[in-house]
């Protein structure tokens, strides 16, 4: 097993996550796991689809999620409305040859259940964890807001990525005060698909800061 394992969380939801874990794992050829999904979209597509259909992995290398559950909300809140107990137990990370890249839901602490945040899964997990964050207006305060609950619940920090439009000052405003490394930023791409994903991350990432 690969000691190459990422946690890919955000600052809110609809930042990017799963845009960016997409590139992620295209990027290392990883396998990549949501551990839990909550809700799809029209066509009853879950970010684990979206990520093999803009990664160009290979479907084995998309780990089914360990719950599935129909209701676009809080985990918590969702896995209630579908009479289903979330086992902190089945959330034990896959063992996988080479990288793994996980993504959790929304922010650092939505709740998975009434007693356990994603934050305090992420701790359990112990893995480095890449904070992707929008450059609009509030990202200064919900980028430093995460980066120290991450903190206090001793996750580590790989670094902070950004989605969206360039702001060169909040971007840098941020890795200074919170201390982390800025990886890179994402582009508003005008069509997303596997090649210009893989393209966008190659010109505005360095694989290397993912290697060490």
């Amino acid at each position: 097993m690969s000691d190459q394992r990422f946690i890919v969380t955000g600052t809110d939801t609809d930042v990017g996550k799963t845009v960016f874990a997409a590139a992620l794992t295209g990027a290392l050829g990883a396998s990549y796991w949501k551990p839990v999904q909550a809700g799809s979209d029209l066509f009853g597509r879950g970010d684990s689809e979206s990520v093999a259909q803009l990664s160009g992995a290979p479907p084995e290398s998309i780990l089914p999620e360990a719950y599935r559950l129909s209701t676009p909300c809080s985990p918590h809140l969702a896995a209630q409305i579908d009479n289903v107990e979330i086992d902190p137990e089945r959330l034990e990370l896959p063992q996988v040859d080479g990288p793994l890249v996980v993504e959790g839901a929304g922010g650092v602490l939505v709740p998975l259940t009434r007693s356990l945040l994603f934050v305090d899964q992420f701790a359990r997990w112990a893995c480095p964890a890449i904070l992707v964050a929008r450059t609009s207006l509030g990202t200064i305060n919900h980028s430093l807001m995460s980066i120290e609950t991450l903190r206090a619940r001793k996750v580590p920090i790989l670094g902070i990525a950004f989605c969206g439009e360039e702001n060169p000052e909040s971007e840098s405003i941020i890795a200074e005060i919170g201390r982390v490394r800025r990886l890179g930023r994402l582009p508003v791409l005008d069509e997303l698909d596997p090649d210009s994903l893989a393209t966008a991350f190659r010109r505005n990432f360095n694989l290397a800061d993912f290697r060490s």
